[in-house]
Order: structure tokens, then sequence, then C-alpha cells
């Protein structure tokens, strides 16, 4: 099951822009957990790539541990079918996604074990497009 948004006021929104600012004052880049996994570059992830890395880490920490995404994916992302000439207007959604800015926290995982939740970020590292790094709050 993908993750879309339930409403939304316009159903097509522009690209916008991305800065590749590091800014520390957010509340989205404190680490309040155990162990969390931090964005290196900014860039964008689908509602795809998000249920991936969610599966991913509840599958290895069980019960042992409770993960906390801070995405969710509210941009939709057009796009045109193949073998349509150009012009007529704007294509229809085609998937949904999350502008991550560097520096910020992609998800946290409150545990009692910390290596597992280690081995659980480290599998997720590989599902993600982004450069990554594991940040512990020890």
């Amino acid at each position: 099951m993908l993750l879309i948004p339930k409403s939304k006021k316009f159903k097509k929104s522009q690209k916008g822009s991305l800065q590749n600012r590091i800014t520390k004052t957010s509340p989205f880049f404190q680490l309040k957990g155990c162990v969390g996994l931090r964005a290196a570059a900014s860039g964008r992830l689908t509602s795809k790539q998000l249920v991936s890395v969610k599966k991913i880490i509840n599958k290895i920490i069980k019960k042992s541990g409770r993960l906390i995404m801070n995405l969710f994916p509210h941009l939709p992302v057009s796009k045109k079918p193949k073998e349509i000439r150009m012009g007529k207007g704007k294509g229809n959604v085609d998937r949904w996604v999350s502008k991550i800015l560097a520096g910020s926290l992609l998800c946290e995982v409150y545990t009692i074990s910390p290596p597992l939740a280690l081995a659980a970020l480290k599998a997720a590292q590989i599902r993600l497009p982004l450069k990554t790094r594991v940040v512990t709050n020890v």
C-alpha cells in the first residue's frame, strides 16, 4: 500500500526548487530516538521508496523497537503518457514524492538493542537513491 495524501487543495503542483542548505534549527534535524538515518544530500523520495524502507526496518527490528518516519509524500509529480504530442495541458499525477533537504532526519528507531537498529538502517540505506548516514544518540 503506497503512501498518498487523503486530500489536497489542488490536484497538481509545480516542481519548485530544492535548496541544498543545511540548517540545524528545525525539529527535523534533531535526533530524539536511539538511532536515526540522516540524509547527506538533498533530493526527492517517492512513496514506493518510503514504503520499502519502512518494511525492511520493521522486518529486522520486529517488536524489539519502534520506527518513526519523519517523512510523508505530499508533492504530486505528473507525467504525460507515451506517444502523446506536446501541448494539450499538464499530464496526470504519476507518483507522490517528498522533498528531502541535506541534513534532515528521514527516520528514527527507538529500541533496546542499538546493534539491531544499526543493521536495520544499514539495510534501509541500500534501498534509497540518496546518500545517507546512520547517526546515533549515544
